[in-house]
C-alpha cells in the first residue's frame, strides 16, 4: 500500500490537490489510460516546484504511481516513508542496471505505473536519459506523456505511445511531442536535439 491508495487519506489528498491547483491557477487536462502497467514521462522538468506539481497531478488523477530512488533512501529510520510514497529502491552497486531492475519490478507487479522525468535534472540539458524508453520496450508496456505547459498553467496527460521496432523513429516522435513545451521556469527548458 502506498500513500496514493491508502483509504481515506488518499481521498483527502485528492481533494486538497484539486483545491491547491485551483488556488494557484493550474489545471490538469486529460487522464491516465485504464491500463495496469505503463511508464509516465513528465517534462519539461525546470523547477523544484515540479515535484509539488507532480504530487498534485497524481492525487488529482487518483493514480497509484511508483518512482525510482537510490537504495540508501530506503534504509531505517525513514525508509518506510519512501516505500509508502511509491518508491522502488535501485541498487547502483548491483551488476544489473537501472533498466533491468525496473523491468524486474514491473514483471513482479500486478499494477505498475512508473513516473520518470527524462531530463534527470532541473538544469538545462540537450539530451534526455532514455531509460524510460528501454524499460517500456523491454516490458512491452506503453509510455504515457505528461506535458507541463507553464505558460497556460496546465499539465496535459494521457497521450499513449507504444514503442515499436524502430527505436530512432520512436525517440524522434516522443521528443517531437514535447518539443517547444515550456516548464514552470521557461528559461531552463530543454533544447532537444533531433
Amino acid at each position: 500500500m502506498t500513500i496514493f491508495n491508502t483509504p481515506v487519506l488518499s481521498y483527502v489528498f485528492h481533494l486538497l490537490a484539486r483545491l491547491s491547483l485551483r488556488l494557484v491557477g493550474w489545471k490538469v487536462e486529460g487522464r491516465f489510460p485504464d491500463l495496469d502497467k505503463f511508464v509516465v514521462i513528465g517534462a519539461p522538468h525546470t523547477s523544484n516546484w515540479d515535484f509539488m506539481l507532480f504530487l498534485a497531478v497524481i492525487f488529482t488523477l487518483r493514480a497509484n504511481v511508483r518512482f525510482m530512488g537510490k537504495a540508501e533512501l530506503f534504509n531505517n529510520p525513514f525508509g518506510w516513508f519512501f516505500y509508502w510514497c511509491g518508491g522502488i529502491p535501485v541498487d547502483r552497486s548491483k551488476s544489473t542496471g537501472l533498466v533491468e531492475q525496473m523491468v524486474d519490478a514491473c514483471q513482479r507487479s500486478q499494477q505498475f505505473i512508473l513516473v520518470i522525468a527524462p531530463e534527470g535534472t532541473r538544469s538545462h540539458v540537450r539530451e534526455w536519459k532514455m531509460g524510460f524508453y528501454h524499460i517500456a520496450r523491454s516490458t512491452g508496456i506503453p509510455i504515457v506523456f505528461a506535458a507541463v505547459d507553464g505558460i497556460r498553467k496546465k499539465v496535459i496527460v494521457g497521450q499513449v505511445f507504444q514503442p515499436g521496432e524502430d527505436a530512432e523513429a520512436d525517440v524522434k516522435a516522443i521528443k517531437g511531442y514535447f518539443a517547444g513545451r515550456t516548464g514552470i521556469r521557461p528559461r531552463k527548458e530543454i533544447t532537444l536535439e533531433e
